[in-house]
Protein backbone atom coordinates (compact mmCIF):
# COMPACT_ATOMS: atom_id res chain seq x y z
CA UNK A 1 0.00 0.00 0.00
CA UNK A 2 1.44 3.67 -0.79
CA UNK A 3 2.04 5.60 2.70
CA UNK A 4 2.13 9.40 3.50
CA UNK A 5 1.41 10.68 0.00
CA UNK A 6 5.12 9.44 -0.66
CA UNK A 7 4.27 7.92 -4.11
CA UNK A 8 0.69 7.44 -4.67
CA UNK A 9 -1.24 10.60 -6.40
CA UNK A 10 -1.19 13.69 -4.44
CA UNK A 11 -4.65 14.31 -2.67
CA UNK A 12 -6.68 16.85 -4.58
CA UNK A 13 -7.99 19.89 -3.44
CA UNK A 14 -11.06 20.21 -0.75
CA UNK A 15 -14.19 19.61 -2.41
CA UNK A 16 -12.42 18.28 -5.80
CA UNK A 17 -13.97 15.28 -7.16
CA UNK A 18 -10.60 12.39 -7.61
CA UNK A 19 -10.10 11.37 -11.49
CA UNK A 20 -9.60 7.92 -10.79
CA UNK A 21 -9.30 6.87 -14.68
CA UNK A 22 -6.18 9.07 -14.75
CA UNK A 23 -4.31 6.67 -12.40
CA UNK A 24 -4.81 3.53 -14.77
CA UNK A 25 -4.24 5.64 -17.93
CA UNK A 26 -1.18 6.98 -16.61
CA UNK A 27 0.21 3.29 -15.20
CA UNK A 28 -0.49 1.98 -18.40
CA UNK A 29 1.32 4.44 -20.38
CA UNK A 30 4.23 4.52 -18.05
CA UNK A 31 4.80 0.99 -18.57
CA UNK A 32 4.61 0.83 -21.98
CA UNK A 33 7.59 3.45 -22.10
CA UNK A 34 9.35 1.45 -19.87
CA UNK A 35 9.05 -1.85 -22.26
CA UNK A 36 9.94 -0.11 -25.36
CA UNK A 37 12.45 2.26 -24.47
CA UNK A 38 13.60 1.92 -20.82
CA UNK A 39 13.48 4.24 -18.06
CA UNK A 40 14.95 7.04 -20.04
CA UNK A 41 11.81 6.74 -22.32
CA UNK A 42 9.25 7.86 -19.62
CA UNK A 43 9.05 11.56 -18.52
CA UNK A 44 6.38 13.75 -17.42
CA UNK A 45 5.95 15.40 -20.88
CA UNK A 46 5.80 12.46 -22.56
CA UNK A 47 3.54 10.80 -20.62
CA UNK A 48 0.79 13.63 -20.23
CA UNK A 49 1.01 13.64 -23.94
CA UNK A 50 0.02 9.81 -24.41
CA UNK A 51 -2.98 10.02 -21.57
CA UNK A 52 -4.23 13.37 -23.17
CA UNK A 53 -3.97 15.49 -19.83
CA UNK A 54 -1.72 18.44 -19.04
CA UNK A 55 0.91 17.75 -17.15
CA UNK A 56 0.28 19.93 -14.62
CA UNK A 57 -2.19 17.10 -13.66
CA UNK A 58 0.53 14.55 -13.68
CA UNK A 59 2.55 16.83 -11.54
CA UNK A 60 0.21 17.66 -8.71
CA UNK A 61 -0.22 13.46 -8.31
CA UNK A 62 3.15 12.68 -8.56
CA UNK A 63 5.71 15.27 -7.97
CA UNK A 64 8.82 13.57 -9.99
CA UNK A 65 9.68 10.86 -12.84
CA UNK A 66 10.48 8.74 -10.01
CA UNK A 67 7.92 8.66 -8.16
CA UNK A 68 5.77 8.09 -10.94
CA UNK A 69 7.47 5.16 -11.91
CA UNK A 70 7.71 3.76 -8.77
CA UNK A 71 3.41 4.04 -8.34
CA UNK A 72 3.28 2.27 -11.76
CA UNK A 73 5.47 -0.87 -10.01
CA UNK A 74 3.23 -0.80 -6.94
CA UNK A 75 0.53 -0.43 -8.90
CA UNK A 76 1.49 -4.33 -10.94
CA UNK A 77 3.05 -5.79 -7.96
CA UNK A 78 1.00 -4.54 -4.88
CA UNK A 79 1.54 -3.52 -1.63
CA UNK A 80 0.11 -5.61 0.75
CA UNK A 81 0.53 -9.30 -1.26
CA UNK A 82 0.01 -11.31 1.78
CA UNK A 83 -3.76 -11.47 3.13
CA UNK A 84 -4.12 -12.78 6.42
CA UNK A 85 -6.17 -16.27 5.31
CA UNK A 86 -5.93 -18.19 8.49
CA UNK A 87 -3.32 -20.47 6.34
CA UNK A 88 0.62 -19.53 5.93
CA UNK A 89 0.70 -21.44 2.55
CA UNK A 90 -2.24 -19.55 1.25
CA UNK A 91 -0.91 -16.12 2.38
CA UNK A 92 2.95 -16.74 0.32
CA UNK A 93 0.89 -18.27 -2.57
CA UNK A 94 -1.20 -14.76 -2.92
CA UNK A 95 1.95 -13.33 -2.43
CA UNK A 96 3.85 -14.63 -4.93
CA UNK A 97 1.23 -14.73 -7.36
CA UNK A 98 1.70 -11.16 -7.57
CA UNK A 99 4.58 -11.54 -9.01
CA UNK A 100 3.93 -13.74 -11.45
CA UNK A 101 1.14 -11.67 -12.49
CA UNK A 102 3.07 -8.58 -12.77
CA UNK A 103 6.09 -10.37 -13.83
CA UNK A 104 4.13 -12.13 -16.66
CA UNK A 105 3.12 -8.24 -18.19
CA UNK A 106 4.76 -5.24 -19.43
CA UNK A 107 6.76 -5.03 -16.06
CA UNK A 108 8.52 -8.67 -16.62
CA UNK A 109 10.09 -6.55 -19.54
CA UNK A 110 11.01 -3.77 -18.10
CA UNK A 111 12.48 -5.01 -14.86
CA UNK A 112 16.02 -5.30 -16.14
CA UNK A 113 16.19 -1.94 -17.69
CA UNK A 114 14.64 -0.51 -14.16
CA UNK A 115 17.39 -2.59 -12.32
CA UNK A 116 20.02 -0.99 -14.48
CA UNK A 117 18.63 2.39 -13.66
CA UNK A 118 18.24 1.78 -9.80
CA UNK A 119 22.16 1.26 -10.52
CA UNK A 120 22.83 4.64 -11.69
CA UNK A 121 20.17 6.43 -9.41
CA UNK A 122 20.51 6.46 -6.08
CA UNK A 123 17.30 8.01 -5.18
CA UNK A 124 15.54 6.24 -7.63
CA UNK A 125 16.53 2.46 -5.87
CA UNK A 126 15.96 4.45 -2.61
CA UNK A 127 12.41 4.93 -3.14
CA UNK A 128 11.88 1.71 -4.94
CA UNK A 129 13.41 0.02 -2.01
CA UNK A 130 11.46 2.05 0.35
CA UNK A 131 7.91 1.83 -1.22
CA UNK A 132 7.72 -1.47 -2.62
CA UNK A 133 9.83 -3.87 -1.76
CA UNK A 134 9.88 -3.00 1.90
CA UNK A 135 6.64 -2.67 2.56
CA UNK A 136 5.86 -6.47 0.15
CA UNK A 137 8.67 -8.02 2.43
CA UNK A 138 6.68 -6.44 5.70
CA UNK A 139 3.44 -7.85 4.15
CA UNK A 140 5.32 -11.59 4.02
CA UNK A 141 7.14 -10.90 7.55
CA UNK A 142 3.80 -10.73 8.99
CA UNK A 143 2.71 -14.01 7.33
CA UNK A 144 5.45 -15.63 8.96
CA UNK A 145 4.72 -13.98 12.45
CA UNK A 146 1.17 -14.80 12.07
CA UNK A 147 1.61 -18.63 11.28
CA UNK A 148 4.93 -18.68 14.20
CA UNK A 149 1.96 -17.62 16.57
CA UNK A 150 -0.50 -20.39 15.31
CA UNK A 151 1.95 -22.76 15.93
CA UNK A 152 3.34 -25.39 13.30
CA UNK A 153 6.65 -22.97 11.83
CA UNK A 154 9.74 -23.28 13.12
CA UNK A 155 10.66 -19.96 15.68
CA UNK A 156 14.67 -20.08 14.78
CA UNK A 157 13.53 -19.35 10.99
CA UNK A 158 15.93 -16.40 9.45
CA UNK A 159 13.11 -14.64 8.14
CA UNK A 160 14.59 -12.58 5.42
CA UNK A 161 16.85 -15.62 3.91
CA UNK A 162 13.63 -17.37 3.36
CA UNK A 163 11.83 -14.23 1.80
CA UNK A 164 14.37 -14.05 -0.50
CA UNK A 165 14.18 -17.91 -1.01
CA UNK A 166 10.65 -17.39 -1.79
CA UNK A 167 10.89 -14.45 -4.00
CA UNK A 168 13.63 -14.62 -5.50
CA UNK A 169 13.07 -17.28 -8.45
CA UNK A 170 10.70 -14.55 -9.64
CA UNK A 171 13.43 -11.73 -10.36
CA UNK A 172 16.00 -14.36 -11.19
CA UNK A 173 13.88 -16.19 -13.94
CA UNK A 174 12.62 -12.80 -15.19
CA UNK A 175 16.05 -10.91 -15.49
CA UNK A 176 18.52 -14.10 -16.70
CA UNK A 177 15.91 -14.97 -19.05
CA UNK A 178 16.95 -18.97 -18.33
CA UNK A 179 13.91 -20.33 -17.49
CA UNK A 180 9.97 -19.57 -17.41
CA UNK A 181 8.20 -17.99 -14.58
CA UNK A 182 5.06 -20.01 -14.37
CA UNK A 183 1.67 -20.48 -12.97
CA UNK A 184 2.96 -24.09 -11.36
CA UNK A 185 6.37 -22.35 -10.04
CA UNK A 186 4.04 -20.07 -7.33
CA UNK A 187 2.75 -23.57 -6.05
CA UNK A 188 6.03 -25.42 -6.23
CA UNK A 189 8.53 -22.30 -4.84
CA UNK A 190 5.98 -22.21 -1.76
CA UNK A 191 6.33 -25.73 -1.54
CA UNK A 192 9.80 -25.52 -0.98
CA UNK A 193 9.79 -22.98 1.24
CA UNK A 194 7.35 -24.19 3.91
CA UNK A 195 9.65 -27.81 4.12
CA UNK A 196 12.01 -25.63 5.24
CA UNK A 197 9.94 -23.23 7.79
CA UNK A 198 7.55 -25.91 8.72
CA UNK A 199 8.20 -27.85 12.58
CA UNK A 200 9.09 -31.74 11.96
CA UNK A 201 6.72 -34.22 14.04
CA UNK A 202 9.35 -34.79 16.59
CA UNK A 203 9.95 -31.02 17.41
CA UNK A 204 6.04 -30.86 16.87
CA UNK A 205 5.48 -33.87 19.66
CA UNK A 206 7.73 -32.07 21.92
CA UNK A 207 5.87 -28.53 21.88
CA UNK A 208 2.87 -30.85 22.73
CA UNK A 209 4.52 -32.71 25.66
CA UNK A 210 5.26 -29.08 27.56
Amino acid sequence: MVGKGEVGPARMGRGRPRDGQIDSEVVGAVLAALRSGGYQSVTIDGIARTVGRARTSIYRRWPSKRHLVAYAVISEMGGNPAPDTGELRSDLEAAVMTLWSAFSGPLGHALGGLVGEMAQDPQLAELIKRDVLATRRQSMRAAFARAIARGGIRTDLDIELVLDMLTGPFYYRVLFKHAQITRRITSDVVDYVLRIASVDETQARGRRKR
